[in-house]
């Protein structure tokens, strides 16, 4: 993802249009699209304001972590279910997820769902 535009060139190009310039005119004059002169001019008129708003990050986790208590008396009621079949189970009960959204839930929650050693390792040979 590209990094957003000085907050420089957002004031001139804002400064341009509220004195008179066209969207399109103060665009071509700056080298900047049309549909960015007047999102930014849009957003200094409701807003005051011409920082770029954060990116990148996690949007979508707070559904997820909205579920924690069924996700994890479901999974604490079946340890060793997959996570395919936790997917379904939660279905079941209401709560629409992804098994990598699921992942990521038990990573952040410390979680880790490796399998053990059916076996003692073997001194002899490997297993």
């Amino acid at each position: 993802m590209p990094s957003p535009l000085s907050v420089d060139l957002r004031e001139r190009v804002v400064s341009a249009v509220s004195e008179g310039a066209s969207c399109h005119q103060a665009a071509a004059r700056f080298g900047v699209s049309v549909s960015s002169a007047s999102r930014w001019s849009e957003q200094f008129r409701q807003e005051r304001r011409l920082a770029p708003k954060p990116s990148g990050g996690d949007h979508a986790s707070h559904r997820i972590e909205a579920q924690a208590e069924l996700i994890l008396a479901t999974y604490e009621a079946r340890p060793a279910i997959f996570l395919h079949e936790l997917r379904d189970a939660l279905a079941e009960l209401g709560v629409q997820t992804s098994t990598s959204s699921l992942s990521r839930f038990f990573a952040r929650h410390g979680i880790t769902r490796k399998k053990g050693r059916s076996t003692p390792p073997s001194r002899r040979a490997r297993t």
